[in-house]
Parts: structure tokens; sequence; C-alpha cells
């Protein structure tokens, strides 16, 4: 006689982070930010294709030309076509962001899952993070950039260096709370290794937040970069960058208002787009927010 065997009920499996990207278009401000930034996105990848001229070309002859068919939005006091620098300057701005943003969040996440798991290391790591927090960020980077000389890695390392630990006391703190939930000290108890612990169990619930700031991040550092270059201690100033461009334009502004306007319009649309984004990334990652949308 055959014994019929019921089958087994499936069992969901979850996650800790699932990432959704609906966020993007939950509401026409931030559909706006989103599309904003692609854009920006996209004239940075393809600024080869899209800009009429050469960002470097001396022209004297053509210095502060006003906009034409030729130059839609004039020269500059060198007589370089100021649309074709203000697209290429979106290359450097969002390469600064975004390198910035991964390497502080890669060593930051580093330091924060050992000291928040190890007591002892964290007496120590973060009594050297509140030190570097202490130094306003920008005099840091101006230091950094003084010693080094100036170039594209010097500027990405001293942006980098004042946000690690912010990076760090974040993942801390998440650290700190999640080790003593019951799951990390089950596998404490049956003699998981330490790696696999970090990697598999804590290292997950530090990833919502580590979006949300790493959005933070970008848009501080691309602002930051524009004032070392605006103060003239950023990248050389040949280099199209908005700062650059802006900091050019300063000698000429009651001339020519619009050597400021542009690159000080493309700025603050990317700053306020990446923080409208992260605005609405916490609120689409953090389960609290959740909840009261919910009541």
């Amino acid at each position: 006689m055959a014994i019929e065997t019921l089958p087994e009920p499936s069992i969901p499996i979850t996650t800790p982070f699932r990432p959704r990207f609906g966020f993007l278009t939950g509401s026409p401000i931030i559909t706006v930010a989103s599309i904003c930034l692609a854009l920006i996105i996209a004239m940075a990848i393809l600024a080869p294709l899209l800009a009429p001229h050469d960002p470097i070309k001396l022209a004297p002859a053509m210095r502060l030309k006003p906009s034409s068919t030729e130059f839609w939005l004039g020269t500059d006091a060198y007589g370089r076509d100021l649309l074709s620098r203000v697209i290429y300057g979106a290359r450097i701005s969002l390469l600064i962001g975004i390198g910035a943003a991964i390497c502080s969040i890669s060593i930051g996440l580093l330091i924060g899952l050992v000291s928040g798991f190890f007591r002892w290391v964290d007496a120590v790591m973060m009594r050297i993070m509140d030190g570097l927090m202490a130094i306003p960020a920008i005099l840091l980077a101006i230091a950094v950039v003084s010693l080094s000389g100036a170039s594209l890695w010097t500027v990405l390392v001293a942006i980098t260096i004042p946000e690690i630990p912010r990076v760090a006391r974040l993942v801390r703190s998440v650290v700190l709370s999640a080790r003593e939930e019951p799951y990390v000290e089950a596998a404490i108890s049956v003699g998981s290794s330490l790696p696999k612990i970090m990697i598999r169990h804590l290292m997950p619930n530090t990833i919502a937040p580590l979006i949300v700031q790493g959005t933070y991040v970008c848009a501080s550092a691309i602002l930051t970069e524009a004032i070392l270059s605006f103060l003239g201690a950023g990248i050389s100033p040949e280099t199209p960058t908005w700062g650059n461009i802006m900091a050019e334009g300063r000698a000429f502004f009651q001339v020519k208002p619009s050597l400021i306007f542009w690159p000080g319009l493309m700025l603050s649309i990317a700053i306020l787009s990446i923080n409208l984004i992260g605005d609405a990334a916490r609120d689409a990652l953090d389960p609290r927010m959740k909840q009261r949308e919910g009541k």
C-alpha cells in the first residue's frame, strides 16, 4: 500500500535588501529630478558627440563673443566655446562625485564593519575618525591638494578623505545594532567564521543606508570640486570643469554674466537632482517611513 506524502509547503525566501527603483518615479518632482540627472549623465558620456567645438582650443580673436549660430552660448575670455566647455565639465564633476562616493563607501564600510564588531578596534578607529571630522572638509581638501599638487586623482583623494569618517560612523551604528540580533548571535554560537558573519549577516544591513549616504557624498563631492576649482586649488585651469569655468568668468561677470550663469545652473541642477533622489531613496528604503505612510 503506497503512502501518500503531502508536498512540503513552500517558504518564501526573503533577503535583508531587495532593490526597488520605483521611487524614481514616485512623484512629479522626483521624476523631473531623475530625468535631469539622466540627461546630465548622458551629456557627459556623449560629450565628444554633443560638443560643437574643441573645449580647450584657444581663439583670442573670438574672445567674449555673444550667442550666435556658431557659438550657441558665446565664448569665454580666451575664445573657447562656452557650450562645449560646459558639456565637457559634466564629465569631471560626475567622475569626481561618483569616484568619491565609491571610494569613501568602500573604505568606510570596511572601517565601520571592523569597528562595530571589535570593541578594541572601535576605541582607536573612532577617535581617528572624530579627529578627521573635526577638520573642515574644504580646508582638509585644500591642504591635501597643496601638498600633493593639483591633478584629477589628487582632488579625488582630497575630497574622499573627509567623507570616510561619516560613512564609517554610519556603518558602525548599523553594525552595533545588528550584532545584537538573534541570527547574528546564533551564527557566532555555531562557530561561523568571522568573514562569513560580516559578509553574510552584517553587511546586507548596511546596503540600504549606504545607498542613501552615497547620493549625499556624490552631491557633496561635486560641490567641493567646484569650490576647489573656483578657489584655484582644484584641477588645472585649462581642464573644463564647472568650477574652473566660473572661476575664469568671475573677472568678466559684469560684461558677460553667462560665463557664470550656465555652469552654475548645471551645477545647481545636478546637485539638487542627486539630493532629491537621495531623499526619495531614504524614504523608500527605510521601513519606518513605510510604516508611517501605511498608517
